[in-house]
């Protein structure tokens, strides 16, 4: 029996904005993403220019955003794939904001 792959090309990630509960993606097909901020615990927590302070990674594949240590891939945002981190290693990265 013969079975068969279907390689499915992922847009790029062109530009990204943030608002008090939102994450907004503009995708290279035209698509946009609105993704509740709640859904990043990270994003959530930061501050304004915390959230302003991103880079594309992977040639547009993924958001990296350098101050809160926060990578997300376009694969799970179409996914819609919240953050997996565990409450125990938020609550060590929120303490350590706190110092």
């Amino acid at each position: 029996m013969n079975t068969s792959t279907v390689k499915i090309a992922l847009p790029n990630i062109d530009s990204v904005q943030t608002t008090r509960d939102t994450l907004r993606v503009e995708l290279s097909d035209g698509r946009t993403l609105a993704i509740p901020l709640a859904w990043y615990p990270r994003l959530l927590a930061a501050s304004a220019n915390e959230r302003k302070n991103w880079r594309l990674i992977g040639k547009g594949q993924g958001i990296h955003w350098e101050d809160l240590d926060e990578d997300i891939s376009i694969e799970s945002l179409l996914a819609g794939r919240p953050s997996m981190e565990s409450q125990q290693s938020l609550e060590k990265w929120l303490k350590k904001r706190n110092i």
